[in-house]
């Protein structure tokens, strides 16, 4: 009763929440879209000999245009999820996983084969 709404009638007081909440999900899609389309910083960094190795082995293999570097640290939470460090070079085997999900993708780390947030990978 000390809420300013607190007199209102109950359909004008619902009709109010469902427009606040139709607006606050309007502005977090808004957000949302934003959020992603922000372009991940360039992860330049240097190879150390083992990593460089390692890259010549996945370009052999899979083609230089395969490659991909990771933008931030992924911590692989289910099974066959790969745990990898930013920037370690990746090779992209397939942009899909067993459920035809295309946020994770499958790569070669030269060593292990897992998956991995799509959203966290950049062409190398």
């Amino acid at each position: 009763s000390q809420m300013p709404h607190g007199h209102m009638p109950l359909p004008s007081f619902w009709k109010m929440v469902e427009d606040t909440l139709e607006r606050s999900g309007a502005q977090l899609h808004t957000f949302c879209q934003a959020f992603e389309t922000v372009a991940p910083s360039p992860v330049t960094q240097p190879l150390n000999p083992a990593e460089e190795r390692k890259v010549f082995s996945l370009v052999s293999k899979h083609g230089p245009d395969k490659l991909y570097q990771v933008t931030s640290n992924i911590s692989g939470g289910k099974d066959l999820d790969l745990t990898l460090q930013r920037g370690q070079i990746v090779a992209l085997l397939q942009n899909v996983d067993t459920k035809g999900n295309t946020n994770r993708w499958l790569v070669d780390t030269g060593g292990p084969r897992g998956f991995v947030p799509a959203g966290k990978l950049q062409p190398y």
